[in-house]
């Protein structure tokens, strides 16, 4: 692993590079209530999108185009449980090695998102591999090897309750929402859907791409383009997520709590944790604790706050560690500037 290959990043020129956004640069309550629209329907049609927010499809389409082009939000599809093994590895690192390991593991495709946090760790890494033992090929052999790598700890993703792909900015009214409507459910089909790896690789740079494009570049048809599609994201091989810049939106504060819970409420806790509005990532683990909390906050006093309120409505659980991320470089694949702002993207890569 000390030795794998490593694609350059998109630079900003390129399709998935952005130069980032000017210095003055906010997402305002319009851009939001675009990004909020797209996370709920992330491919359905601008004049969809553009009727639930109260603007025409042009005017949709160009803001979008805008807020990409700067990279204060993006659009983004890849794959997760049950389709990887997915990892959350802890790193203590020599004070002198940190920023060359943050900027080595941020070239590393398998590492999803890289974070340098507060705490005894000092960085946080997600891993996605195929199987447990590539996962601990990664950390044995890849972070074992680096200069500067003092210790590891591991925990594996069991079950999550919520992640990224389901949060919301909580800028549409309910109205407008209800406008908007729903992606619609339907029973999950079995077994794996094919042509499903060249699909992930070709909507991760930009989750709406037109079925004809996906075709050209997939060698299908368009309607078998949208079958397989129907099917990835109903078998949760295909999962679309419209991310945003935390920082340029009034959250750049991203709060991190490893949780005991008692195994026989954790599907509980999970699901009442998950429900806040705040929380961005909630999964149970195997590791030295059983749950992962991540939320995003304003400030750093609400953490404070956040953690009284997670402890009120599930008084059973027994936070065993509470970090702030001071720096997340990498997240999904997308590499970050201080305000979480995309300047660039790897593209993202099961371990070999």
């Amino acid at each position: 692993m000390q030795g794998m290959s490593v694609s350059a990043p998109e630079s900003p020129d390129s399709p998935g590079g952005r130069a980032g956004a000017p210095d003055s640069a906010e997402l305002g309550e319009a851009d939001l209530a675009l990004a909020e629209a797209l996370q709920m329907c992330p491919r359905a049609p601008w004049t969809r999108i553009a009727a639930a927010i109260g603007v025409d499809a042009t005017t949709a389409a160009r803001r979008w185009e805008r807020l990409t082009a700067t990279g204060l939000a993006w659009l983004t599809a890849y794959q997760t449980l049950p389709a990887l093994t997915i990892g959350y590895v802890d790193v203590v690192c020599r004070p002198g090695a940190l920023l060359g390991l943050t900027e080595r593991l941020c070239g590393w495709p398998c590492a999803f998102s890289v974070e340098r946090t507060s705490g005894p760790y000092q960085l946080s890494l997600g891993i996605d591999a195929h199987d447990l033992h590539e996962l601990d090929s990664v950390v044995s052999t890849g972070l074992g090897g680096l200069t500067g790598v003092l210790s590891t700890r591991v925990a594996v993703c069991a079950r999550i309750y919520r992640e990224g792909s389901s949060w919301l900015a909580r800028a549409l009214t309910p109205e407008q929402r209800a406008r908007l409507g729903g992606p619609g459910t339907a029973e999950p089909q079995g077994g794996r859907t094919p042509g499903a790896d060249a699909l992930v690789r070709a909507l991760a740079a930009d989750a709406r791409r037109s079925c004809a494009e996906l075709a050209r570049d997939c060698g299908m048809s368009e309607s078998a383009v949208r079958r397989r599609i129907g099917r990835m994201v109903r078998n949760r091989e295909l999962v679309f997520r419209c991310d945003i810049a935390n920082g340029r939106a009034g959250w750049p504060v991203i709060a991190n709590y490893r949780i005991n819970a008692p195994a026989d409420r954790l599907d509980e806790v999970g699901r009442t944790l998950s429900a806040l509005p705040e929380t961005r990532l909630c999964a149970a683990v195997a590791g030295d604790y059983n749950l992962l909390l991540c939320a995003w906050l304003r400030t750093p006093s609400d953490c404070v706050d956040f953690e009284a309120l997670i402890s009120r409505r599930c008084p059973s659980i027994h936070v065993l560690e509470r970090a702030i991320t001071l720096h997340m470089p990498k997240r999904l694949g997308r590499l970050l500037d201080e305000d979480g702002v995309a300047v660039g993207r790897l593209p993202m890569m099961v371990a070999p």
